[in-house]
């Protein structure tokens, strides 16, 4: 990886990876604006937080799939160039899912 600054890693996402991600953030954007319409509708706050709860499961299986994907692909090929970088990248986020 170079040093400059503005350097961005990039992943190219096979098709099936790219439209289960994006499916499931269709999902969770369509929540989360359902959330908004309970809001501002004046909805009992049990019930909001039931849809709070599911929209946060969503997000945690979205973080699931896209973990599972970057560690089978990225992480693995990493490893095996001994990119020590990238393995303290990986360890990082787990221990910020984790917590």
């Amino acid at each position: 990886m170079t040093e400059n600054c503005c350097a961005k890693k990039t992943k190219k996402r096979t098709e099936e990876e790219y439209k289960k991600l994006i499916n499931r953030l269709n999902r969770i954007e369509g929540q989360i604006r359902g959330i908004r319409k309970m809001v501002e509708s004046d909805a009992y706050c049990t019930d909001v937080l039931v849809q709070s709860l599911a929209a946060s499961s969503a997000i945690d299986a979205f973080n699931k799939e896209l973990l599972t994907s970057h560690f089978r692909s990225c992480v693995v090929e990493d490893i095996r160039n001994n990119d020590e970088e990238s393995i303290n990248e990986f360890t990082d986020i787990m221990r910020r899912l984790m917590r």
